[in-house]
């Protein structure tokens, strides 16, 4: 079993000890005797949710106050990213802990091998109440869980349908709200109480095609965003950059992305695209069409009189989408805080750790794009914020990533963490410990292409300043990142004279990463000179 101590205690889960928050009670036997308080977990994640877009990291576009609360009451990871930045594969990081080459979900079109090891398997067997509710989206039924609800494929946000533990059934209403209410009933009223639980709280939202709630549709109508530095990027020098499909402007769609499905049927787009963004509306019921109409028919009126076209047309689909986008998000926000609001009515906030974070990060119109897939930091950084109660408050700079979860989760739960799982433990540094050997550096592997959106294949090592990224299989280039200096990406200096010896390094450290992590991939395309 994988033994990481980091100067911490270690408990073993029998009978009543299920926890790691000692509590001296007295019972009839003896007033010195010594029970253990078992510590609840809530993994609260979102779809395609931005570090920028979290106020807690970022004031310029939204204030997320429940979202927040999370960070003011606990703590901020300022250096959270994930392995591969993409759906169903940063799903099966969390579960497995390992890297996707070792939990086979390399990508969208593989299904996960529910029979494998999980974290949410081992709390059950050291027993735990596990739950998992919202997205799910890796193709096989869940395993490991005492009760599952879940959207079908992506979800719809509107009118979903879910599967309740193998039974299928729509329904009505939003998706973010009816993803809350089915956790809040099953903490209230379907869970073994006497258990202690760990639920995984999986929003749909805010994953394309960002669409609000009828009650914030208006929300920010007169706001106007700035673009951002990068928006109009060349990508001079960066090959993959330049031949990808998730520009703002040439492939953001205006009838499935931007929601001008006219009635006219005069505005028209890429076909299958327009075909689901007009099925979309029609999945509606009439209270909410007559919602949906109320904003968009005016947009839609002045879109075609005012024929747009060239940076005016971009920059108008930048805002659309910004304004959607971030109505989506206060839908997210409001119902964080009726999790919140539920754990502290029903004295469960103190003994709960609370992690709040998205499957991946997402651009902002950051090089022009929606999206995320790339190893550049808009997609490969992600928000994470942790209300751990003992725990210290502030920032946390060490550098963590999504398969450190299902260490830290079974450390918080007395658990054995088994040799084979990845990641490491965060515990200590949510209890103000500085460990020695944390990592220094990050490895990351993007797999699906060809495919939607035509970001190539690529893998790369990230140190604190550094970054080295190898794009390969229908293309064959290095980029080379100093983060300090170039924090936008938008200088590859890979090649140029005077980084010789800083090249030489961060491939000798790929190297190391990828025998650690056991990745095939270095005996056909790694080659350190």
């Amino acid at each position: 079993m994988k033994q990481i101590r980091y100067n911490t205690v270690f408990f073993s889960l029998t009978s009543a000890a299920m926890g790691v928050s000692l509590i001296a009670c007295k019972d009839k036997k003896s007033e010195n005797t010594v029970s253990e308080k078992p510590m609840n977990i809530l993994y609260i994640m979102c779809d395609d949710h931005s570090y920028q877009t979290i106020s807690a990291y970022d004031r310029r576009f939204i204030e997320t106050p429940n979202i927040d609360r999370i960070a003011t009451e606990g703590v901020r990871f300022t250096n959270s990213f994930v392995a591969n930045s993409l759906s169903g594969p940063s799903r099966a990081c969390l579960l497995t802990g390992k890297h996707s080459h070792k939990n086979g979900f390399t990508d969208n079109t593989k299904t996960f091998d529910g029979s494998q090891q999980t974290f949410p398997k081992l709390l059950q067997q050291a027993g735990y109440e596990t739950a998992v509710v919202g997205k799910w989206h890796l193709s096989s039924e869940p395993s490991g869980f005492d009760y599952w609800n879940i959207l079908t494929g992506q979800g719809d946000y509107y009118n979903p349908f879910f599967i309740d533990n193998g039974e299928k059934r729509q329904i009505e209403g939003y998706a973010t709200n009816i993803t809350t209410d089915l956790a809040i009933d099953w903490l209230d009223q379907k869970r073994d109480k006497n258990k202690p639980f760990c639920l995984l709280l999986h929003h749909k939202a805010p994953h394309r095609t960002w669409m609000p709630d009828t009650c914030d549709l208006d929300w920010k109508e007169d706001s106007v965003f700035p673009l951002p530095e990068t928006f109009y990027d060349r990508y001079e020098g960066r090959k993959a950059a330049e031949l990808q499909e998730m520009s703002i402007i040439k492939d953001m769609d205006l009838v499935y992305d931007l929601k001008l499905a006219d009635k006219e049927n005069e505005i028209h787009s890429q076909p299958g695209l327009e075909k689901a963004g007009r099925a979309m509306y029609e999945r509606m019921t009439p209270a909410q069409k007559a919602a949906w109409d109320k904003h968009y028919d005016p947009i839609i009126r002045k879109f075609k009189d005012d024929k747009l076209t060239g940076k005016a047309l971009a920059e108008w689909k930048y805002q659309q989408y910004m304004k959607d986008y971030l109505r989506v998000i206060r839908s997210i926000d409001r119902n964080v805080g009726r999790v919140l609001d539920y754990l502290e009515k029903n004295d469960l906030l103190d003994r709960t750790i609370i992690v709040y974070t998205s499957d991946q990060g997402f651009y902002m119109g950051e090089h022009g794009w929606f999206d995320k897939r790339f190893m550049y930091e808009e997609s490969f950084r992600t928000p994470m914020l942790v209300r751990y109660p003992g725990g210290i408050k502030g920032d946390i700079p060490e550098m963590v990533q999504n398969i450190d979860h299902a260490a830290t989760f079974l450390e918080l739960a007395g658990v054995s963490v088994p040799n084979d799982i990845q990641g490491d433990s965060y515990l200590p540094l949510l209890k103000g410990e500085h460990p020695d050997n944390w990592r220094t550096s990050l490895y990351y592997h993007f797999y699906e292409y060809p495919a939607e959106h035509a970001v190539r294949r690529h893998f790369g090592v990230r140190t604190e300043r550094y970054k080295l990224i190898r794009f390969y299989n229908d293309i064959d280039c290095w980029e080379l990142y100093d983060l300090q200096n170039d924090p936008t990406e938008m200088h590859n200096l890979y090649g140029q004279e005077g980084t010789e010896e800083i090249t030489k390094q961060l491939k000798e450290e790929l190297l190391r990463l990828q025998v650690k992590y056991d990745d095939p991939i270095r005996e056909s395309v790694t080659e350190v000179k």
